[in-house]
């Protein structure tokens, strides 16, 4: 009997072909297109803006992430808000950097550095243009959301820090120098801490202007256009100033950025009345980081010696009006002392009734320690000490002795010291 083909008893059809070229090319096509529907990344409409690009103008935008802007579940919305203030930044095709500051020394978290908007440089169609141009505005309403939302590095806010900090990385640029920043003005450290003021009267804003050049905290502006964005506009979750309150907070700022007085060339102070608006839900954030305390060893009090002239009426212990700037500059620099206390001190002249000096000299002490605790200063105690022990008013420098005028004048004072404890 003939044995059975073996071919035959293979399955039908069977024998598996070898791979051919045409059937790899299908395969890889294949791979190809089903990439294209959703595996491969999409291009980032930005790239062209991290190209170097040799411009003459910078712009650096600050995004405040302090708590009174962030809100507890949802803060100020600064990215879609100001749209016109970037497109202006778009029109001069300046090289943006854009980053948040929070804390004491405005600590800046970078976003995004040097990106370049100059949407002409190698493309001469105004169709492709006109598309780049929008580009650009997208991508930095886009970068300033991601500031706006980046987790505080620290708590509280210093707004001439930052500013200070904001000027400094504009030393690069050879042509114009602009600043941005976006924030509700609601300083909680520095010379110009808000936290115990008064928001009343012009007196205290220049009190905390004087205070804060003789700190050397005024950020240096010369030769740059600042524009502040949001003053007045904390979030909705957040106590919010009156419109008598943001009145004032507005006249605080445009004397800070010397928009109150004459401009060097090339500089200015600009307050946008832009209406900052709400941003949606978000989950609350990480708690920031908690640096150590330093102690520094130097505990001597700043003493500051006013005159009772200056102070007082012939036998009184009302405090006059004219005296209210010189407490302002004082009850100023006590606030913003981190951790200190006051003590003031009264002292009268030898030609009272000397039953009647130490009730005058409290009464005195009293009434400064009133006034200061109006201005917001929190530890104040108040001394009568009656007639003092001795004047510590230099001599002249000639060497001279004081007059007999310029010995009770100095002889009935008010002494206010600031303890940093």
């Amino acid at each position: 009997m003939t044995p059975p083909d073996t071919a035959a008893l293979r399955a039908p059809g069977r024998r598996k072909a070898a791979p051919t070229l045409a059937g790899a090319l299908v395969t890889v096509l294949t791979a190809g297109l089903l990439s294209a529907c959703g595996d491969a990344p999409r291009l980032d409409a930005c790239a062209w803006m991290k190209e170097p690009v040799d411009t003459a103008g910078r712009t650096v935008v600050l995004v405040d992430d302090s708590a009174s802007v962030r809100g507890r579940t949802a803060g100020r919305d600064y990215a879609h808000s100001i749209g016109r203030l970037l497109a202006e930044v778009v029109d001069r095709k300046d090289m943006v950097s854009v980053g948040s500051f929070s804390g004491d020394s405005a600590q800046i978290t970078w976003i995004a550095k040097d990106r370049s908007t100059d949407w002409i440089k190698d493309n001469d169609n105004a169709i492709n243009q006109k598309k780049r141009k929008q580009q650009a505005a997208d991508c930095l309403t886009d970068l300033v959301g991601k500031a706006e939302s980046a987790a505080p590095r620290s708590g509280g806010s210093n707004v001439l820090a930052a500013l200070t900090a904001g000027v400094s990385s504009l030393d690069a640029a050879s042509g114009s120098r602009s600043l941005l920043v976006l924030t509700d003005g609601l300083s909680t450290t520095g010379c110009a801490d808000l936290r115990a003021a008064a928001f009343r009267d012009t007196s205290e804003i220049n009190a905390i202007a004087r205070v804060c050049a003789a700190r050397d905290e005024t950020p240096s502006l010369t030769g740059v256009d600042l524009t502040l964005a949001g003053l007045g506009q904390p979030a909705t979750d957040q106590p919010a100033p009156t419109a008598a309150q943001r009145t004032w907070l507005t006249a605080l700022w445009r004397k800070l950025c010397g928009a109150a007085g004459p401009a060097a060339p090339g500089t200015s102070c600009t307050l946008a009345p832009t209406a900052i608006g709400t941003a949606g839900q978000r989950a609350p954030d990480r708690k920031p980081p908690q640096d150590p305390v330093i102690r520094y060893a130097d505990d001597r009090p700043e003493t500051y010696q006013l005159p009772g002239a200056a102070l007082f009426d012939t036998n009184s212990s009302t405090v006059r009006p004219q005296a209210m700037p010189l407490l302002n500059d004082v009850a100023v620099r006590a606030r913003t002392t981190p951790g200190s206390r006051v003590a003031v001190l009264g002292y009268v002249d030898p030609r009272g009734r000397p039953d009647n000096n130490q009730q005058l000299s409290q009464a005195r002490a009293n009434a400064v320690k009133k006034v200061l605790t109006g201005l917001g200063v929190t530890r104040v105690t108040a001394h009568g000490r009656g007639l003092p022990t001795g004047c510590s008013k230099p001599a002249d420098a000639a060497g001279g002795r004081m007059t007999a005028e310029e010995k009770l004048q100095c002889d009935r004072r008010v002494d206010i010291e600031i303890i940093r404890k």
